[in-house]
């Protein structure tokens, strides 16, 4: 009788809060969940030699998912930190993009944008703010916020970055705003905290620009050449080291630069301190997403030298961190989750691919459509990364009149760089979210009704949009595949070989804490758990989505 009151008991306590009881009774003092903007997942081993600190105690102390990557297509920044941060995909969470074209208001919009919010500077900008307006799931730090009412701060220099980890509020949510200073927006805060505004007085941004970058360790430490002829370094600067910040154009030299990174991890030990997270009797949440490998890997491409030196950086960085941490919050007080937003392809002039003009694109269109509706045009009323959207109306028309809408489709699958097109209509279904057909299931996994486009173009494997530099935003392993590490309190340290998502690093970290998620996506990683419950959290997790 005492062992079915006891199994009846776990049971309650278990489904009551979404996270088994053993975990439940270990839960840590701090969350924190680090984001390396544009981290290929094969970085952590083709450079791993450069690394000592950080990023090697991460992947050798911790539980890494080495065949970790997104399921979906449109792997971009917004899209990604509101997958990590709410544990779900963008066919749920609706961030399907770093910005759409808004049907209702005829423009588009930027995946923060709020009108009904207003900066608040640490500067002197003033004028329409950024919150979690379009995000329709909550996230794992608001959660935490409600439930066990922790306290909440994230920061990185891109809006969309620190917004996706935070969500709709927090205690403590900034960016490096478009002025070239600090913001948030009245969606957090109702007017600048003087804590904040003192220490950035006392270490201004613009006392990097005597900075030189150099590279850190000795230049035959680095894979590969300095320089290739496909880099496109920011203006003033060679495709060679050294790259001088300052002073003329100083801030575009230090958003493509280490130096970037180096400040917000300082800045992110002195919140954790001023905030006093994880030292009170709570359990409480810090983000922070790393930008820099995004920028310079852009312009310098995944194989340079500023992207290995960006790394070695990066590395020192997180192992200051965590250094702190474990004087401050406690070794084994704090778990930490590490991924990326996406990946990157390698130059198309080095892989054998080519270049997609996006304006040649919409030329096909347009010409394809004015041959049957003559003069009516422009008929397309906005690209944006995979989608076209149609002028109000027009998609209706193409739907009842096939052989239109097949022409236009044949137009855009005959361009050079265009492998397939589907239209709305085939990817809106739950079937199409489980398709075996991977690149239907990626594109529809990226679709949010309303909100995407009329048709979703996929570009061809190691093509570009761009017309220089590299980007991302496809459905191939170059831009899915990213790290996803778990570390500290409640993780069992060991490789995993797995098939794994950054969606699931919420739904894991909910189930030590014990918070329940509304909706997610993701499934408990239970090889990474030290509780021998962590199975069976795992099971109750999962969704069909994954």
């Amino acid at each position: 009788m005492k062992r079915v009151v006891l199994a009846v008991f776990l049971l309650l306590t278990f489904y009551s809060t979404g996270a088994p009881a053993a975990a439940q009774a270990a839960r840590p003092k701090l969350v924190v969940f680090l984001v390396v903007d544009q981290m290929r997942a094969d970085y952590l081993v083709r450079y791993a030699p450069l690394f000592q600190h950080g990023l090697k105690r991460l992947t050798t102390e911790g539980a890494w998912y080495r065949n970790a990557a997104y399921p979906y297509m449109t792997t971009v920044t917004c899209v990604g930190h509101a997958t990590i941060g709410t544990g779900t995909l963008p066919y749920k969470h609706g961030m399907i993009g770093n910005g759409w074209y808004d049907r209702p208001s005829q423009k588009a919009i930027a995946c923060t944008s709020d009108s009904d919010t207003t900066d608040v500077s640490y500067g002197n900008k003033t004028g329409q703010g950024d919150s979690a307006k379009w995000m329709m799931i909550p996230t794992l730090a608001e959660g935490m916020h409600d439930t066990l009412k922790s306290r909440v701060a994230t920061m990185a220099v891109k809006a969309r970055s620190a917004i996706g980890l935070a969500g709709h509020a927090g205690d403590f949510v900034t960016w490096f705003g478009d002025s070239n200073a600090w913001e948030t927006s009245s969606a957090y805060a109702r007017a600048p905290l003087p804590w904040f505004a003192d220490y950035l007085k006392a270490n201004p941004v613009e006392a990097d620009s005597d900075k030189v970058w150099q590279r850190t360790l000795p230049a035959d430490r680095y894979k590969g050449d300095d320089d290739s002829p496909n880099e496109r370094a920011a203006a003033a600067w060679t495709a060679k080291f050294p790259h001088p910040l300052g002073p003329t154009g100083f801030y575009l030299h230090w958003l493509q630069s280490p130096f970037a990174d180096d400040y917000l991890g300082k800045m992110i030990i002195a919140a954790a301190d001023q905030l006093h997270l994880g030292t009170q009797d709570r359990t409480d949440f810090l983000g922070a997403s790393f930008s820099m490998i995004d920028t310079v890997g852009h312009a310098f491409g995944p194989e340079s030298h500023e992207v290995q030196d960006t790394l070695v950086r990066l590395d020192v960085t997180i192992g200051k961190l965590l250094d702190h941490l474990d004087k401050e919050v406690g070794a084994g007080n704090y778990v930490v989750a590490l991924s990326a937003d996406h990946g990157v392809a390698d130059f198309p002039e080095v892989t054998g691919g080519g270049r997609q003009p996006l304006a040649q694109l919409r030329e096909a269109i347009e010409t394809t459509l004015k041959t049957t509706l003559g003069d009516e045009g422009p008929f397309v009323a906005g690209l944006s990364t995979n989608d076209v959207y149609f002028k109000r109306g027009l998609y209706d028309r193409l739907k009842a009149n096939p052989a239109m809408l097949k022409s236009v489709i044949d137009a855009m699958t005959k361009q050079p760089g265009i492998a397939r097109v589907f239209t709305s209509d085939e990817l809106s279904s739950a079937e199409a979210r489980a398709s075996k057909d991977s690149q239907v299931r990626a594109a529809a996994l990226s679709y949010y009704s309303g909100r995407s486009g009329d048709l979703t173009f996929l570009v061809k494997e190691n093509w570009l949009t761009t017309p220089s530099g590299t980007t991302h935003g496809t459905s191939y392993p170059y831009d899915q595949r990213v790290p996803v590490i778990l570390y500290g309190a409640g993780i069992r340290p060991g490789a995993h070989d797995e098939a794994a998502s950054p969606a699931d690093l919420a739904v894991t970290v909910a189930s030590l804490v014990g918070v329940t998620l509304p909706a997610p996506d993701g499934h408990v990683l239970s090889g990474a758990l030290v509780s021998t419950h962590s199975a069976t959290a795992g099971r109750s997790h999962r969704a069909s989505g994954m």
